[in-house]
């Protein structure tokens, strides 16, 4: 037993300990630390825990106010703990990637017990056969891809899982100089260009069953054009469309952004209509994996979801976010492009490559208080809709069934509880697209066979 000068000593320093920890870190991190590691021997254990990498990483993502670390060990305790702690997650070159990789860069997925390893994806063809296989354990991917691949349309079938919507707005429809100089700017000059000069005209978009091929038809049936008799329609993946209209492989291609502003950048193309004038507030890409994942790692899907929904609220808190996260996902590891490109349209800031700008209040948005990412269920069931439009689907599917299967509401409720991430009180929402149609998933059957324009 050691003299009472020696105890005292041995208080004070604890006390003095403890106080330090409260300072740098916050009570509530204090008491956690506790609870791990009760009496003496909690100073042995900031030692090993608090290492100057986890207290940069803490000061970093201060949005979270735990060190990563701690948290993690906190996590691990309880019953929700993940059962897969290092995930690989696909993206593509595109802006709308952004939340996923801030989640990793700032660390908000260690807050949840897991590390998200985002993988680089050359096409949507090989994010689908990637997470088919298991190679990918989730992706940012193509919401049109998720349903295509559970129906087995356009490549292998597997049945698959929405767990959030990534983003809402941001992509665009380009159309080449050369037809902006023969007078095509925008629909209606379009489909009076192509009746009076008559000859093959190609148009790209980035997968079959994928959104950007829906927002070209959408668009270009809206003026009367049949994208599938009138047009050649090509498959080009995102990063390589800007590359493709510079050596004429097309007259025109709907992509997301950046790819849209670099063709003006690179005076190629023009602007002549954004996604979110098709229909404001559209759903975009979503966090996917196959059901067999979801199924066998519910508490892992329910971290990685949580960890991407702080992501997407940090970005969408305001300007110094955006321009950091503009900063990040411009280098070669992600979208591989100067950061003015991204950040102009992040910002709202939009010019259409003819002289014209103007600051667009519906840019992309990633969180938008919880409602751009919330697996609205008519989100999932409108592109069915268009999917029979267009003959991908020969027969009208059970709409209401396969958006209930596909989209997990539940798992997402429980993410957004984590997050405090508000909940919509329904699963389905109203929109009016740009021809004045009315989309609320209600009678889904007449609205797929309503169309004039269709396969």
């Amino acid at each position: 037993m050691g003299s009472p000068l020696a105890n005292e000593g041995q208080a004070v320093r604890a006390r003095t300990s403890r106080s330090k920890l409260q300072m740098r870190f916050g009570v509530d991190v204090f008491f956690w630390l506790l609870l791990i590691n009760p009496g003496a021997e909690m100073s042995q254990f900031l030692e090993k825990t608090m290492t100057r990498r986890n207290i940069l990483q803490a000061a970093a993502v201060g949005a979270i106010g735990v060190d990563p670390a701690l948290r993690a060990a906190v996590y691990a305790q309880g019953s929700d703990k993940p059962e897969k702690t290092e995930v690989k997650i696909g993206f593509i070159p595109l802006t709308d990637c952004a939340s996923v990789v801030m989640a990793s860069v700032l660390g908000f997925d260690q807050k949840y017990g897991v590390k998200i390893i985002p993988t680089k994806e050359s096409s949507w063809a090989g994010v689908r056969d990637k997470l088919v296989t298991g190679e990918l354990d989730f992706a940012h991917v193509l919401y049109g891809l998720v349903y295509g691949v559970h129906l087995g349309l356009a490549g292998p079938k597997k049945d698959m899982a929405v767990l959030m919507s990534l983003n809402h707005n941001g992509q665009a429809i380009t159309l080449s100089k050369k037809l902006a100089d023969a007078g095509a700017v925008d629909g209606a000059s379009l489909a009076k260009l192509m009746s009076k000069e008559k000859r093959d005209y190609t148009f790209a978009q980035t997968f079959p069953t994928g959104t950007h091929a829906m927002w070209l038809y959408y668009w270009m049936a809206s003026y009367g054009i049949n994208p599938l008799s009138d047009a050649k329609v090509i498959t080009v993946p995102p990063p390589q469309m800007v590359a493709n209209m510079r050596v004429g492989n097309m007259d025109g291609y709907c992509v997301g952004e950046p790819w849209g502003h670099r063709a003006i950048a690179d005076n190629i193309g023009i602007t002549a209509q954004t996604s979110q004038d098709i229909w404001r507030d559209h759903p975009e890409k979503v966090l996917g994996t196959t059901a067999d994942f979801a199924n066998k790692y519910p508490n892992t899907a329910r971290a990685v979801t949580a960890a991407i929904l702080e992501a997407s609220k940090w970005i969408d808190a305001g300007l110094q976010n955006k321009n950091k996260m503009a900063e990040t996902i411009a280098d070669k590891a992600y979208v591989n492009t100067s950061v003015d490109v991204i950040n102009q349209r992040i910002l709202g800031r939009y010019q259409n490559g003819l002289g014209k700008t103007w600051d667009d209040p519906n840019f992309m948005k990633f969180y938008d208080d919880g409602f751009a990412n919330f697996p609205f269920l008519s989100d999932g069931m409108w592109f069915l809709t268009q999917h029979k439009r267009w003959g991908l689907l020969k027969e009208h599917p059970e709409y209401l069934a396969i958006a209930k299967q596909i989209n997990r509401i539940d798992m997402y409720k429980d993410a957004a509880s984590m997050t405090k991430t508000p909940v919509p009180k329904d699963v389905m929402r109203s929109s009016k697209l740009m021809d004045g149609v009315v989309w609320d998933g209600k009678d889904p059957k007449k609205y797929a066979d309503s169309f004039k324009v269709h396969a």
